[in-house]
């Protein structure tokens, strides 16, 4: 129904005047404007109960970790005579980060730099994903360690929601998301889920990807996971996953097949670039070879140098700690590679499987109790596990909360942690 009547509209208004619905341009454009657009708050609040829930025992569980991180500047500094704490960031600054920040502020070749010089720090073993990031959000935070951290807060927070989401599908029940999220959360290694390492981001593509890879959504799937690969070679693993998945159950999506081979593109132009530069398809793995001796050994043979180191007395006491460590890091990911073969989940098992063999065949065993953080299926399992059996909550809760404690003084003070 008009706002005014034709009769009114036949007559020219006089000076000075104006006929009823005639405002000018611009007070109307302000009465038809859409309402502004929701703050980040009022979009959280927006998100399930259940999920909101997992947001509120992550924020609890940072907490934690930044408290530690301030009483390890004033209670474990460098020198012990000294008067004054150190930076309030620089507990998180420790190993790898250097890594990420060199690439991120010099990139991998500077000045002429490379793995045919006897400095080099071997960084193009690392994935460019972060480190690209890490250089865009330092346009808008200048303190590069702040933006790290900033990093790997914001993708916590989008990892623990999609690991809820992901065990309330393997297991119907709010309970089962937040358990699994308590697990991982006060998992032993969790500290690096809160520095500037690659353990958040890639969570926050991979499991995503998971998701949408259960619902079906294919392309999604595999954009994540490009995501993903690009961040950490495990991105591959991820993609094999998923390519089982689709084999077992994409029986008329056959047209989306093509979507899988997305994964392998970040992975292909990283090698790519690095042979332009070095005239190395394999630059990247050759670099573990030179830092970290991740060259290819039998499993028996790896068994036996982590072994070794762990109890033979030939490392110091932090570094034999940390091999025992990996130890048992091992044999938790054997069992519960055991257990998804005896269900069947083939998918999960695949990336179990490859994530085990390609840190259970170099020299000695490394990275592998961080690498639990990104076993999702291990977060799930015993999250169903302690639903069926209380006391495996409690057990775990009281071994894996000092442990955690351990290794996140460990980091923050400097020390090698996994």
């Amino acid at each position: 129904m008009p706002l005014i009547s034709p009769d009114l509209c036949q007559h020219r208004p006089l000076p000075g005047h104006r006929l009823p619905g005639h405002e000018p341009a611009s007070q109307h454009s302000r009465t038809q404007a859409e309402p502004p657009p929701e703050s980040l708050g009022r979009r959280v609040l927006r998100l399930p109960h259940d999920d909101r829930e997992v947001l509120w025992l992550y924020l609890l569980t940072r907490a934690g970790l930044w408290v530690t991180a301030y009483c390890t500047r004033w209670l474990f500094p460098a020198d012990p005579d000294t008067h004054k704490a150190g930076p309030v960031l620089a507990p998180f600054q420790q190993w790898d980060w250097y890594h990420y920040l060199h690439i991120a502020r010099d990139g991998y070749f500077p000045d002429g730099a490379g793995p045919w010089l006897d400095h080099q720090d071997n960084r193009e073993a690392f994935f460019p994903g972060f480190p690209l990031l890490l250089r865009a959000v330092h346009v808008i935070v200048p303190n590069w360690a702040a933006a790290g951290l900033l990093i790997s807060f914001a993708a916590g927070g989008v990892a623990v929601v999609a690991l809820a989401r992901i065990a309330r599908l393997h297991l119907p029940g709010a309970e089962t998301g937040r358990r699994a999220v308590l697990f991982l959360l006060l998992s032993p290694c969790a500290v690096f889920l809160a520095v500037g390492y690659t353990e958040a981001l890639f969570l926050a593509l991979a499991l995503p990807a998971w998701l949408a890879a259960q619902r079906r959504n294919w392309p999604l799937a595999a954009t994540l996971t490009a995501l993903a690969t690009a961040v950490r070679v495990s991105g591959l693993f991820l993609a094999a996953a998923i390519a089982v998945h689709f084999l077992l159950v994409a029986r008329r999506h056959w047209r989306a097949l093509p979507w899988l081979a997305l994964p392998a593109l970040p992975a292909a132009l990283y090698a790519g670039y690095l042979y332009a530069h070095t005239g190395d398809w394999l630059a990247w793995k050759h670099a573990q070879e030179r830092g970290w001796y991740r060259d290819f050994h039998a499993p028996w043979d790896t068994w036996s140098h982590t072994w070794t180191g762990a109890f033979g007395h030939t490392q110091s006491t932090g570094y034999a700690f940390m091999f025992q460590a990996e130890l048992l890091a091992l044999l938790a990911g054997l069992l519960l590679l055991a257990l998804l073969l005896k269900q069947r989940r083939w998918p999960e098992a695949t990336y179990t499987v490859l994530t085990l063999w390609a840190l259970g065949t170099s020299y000695w065993y490394m990275s592998i109790p961080r690498a639990t953080l990104l076993a999702w299926p291990l977060w799930i399992t015993l999250a169903a596990w302690s639903l069926r059996n209380p006391r495996i909550k409690t057990i775990y809760l009281c071994l894996a909360a000092p442990l955690g404690t351990v290794f996140a003084l460990a980091f923050l003070t400097g020390r090698w942690a996994g």
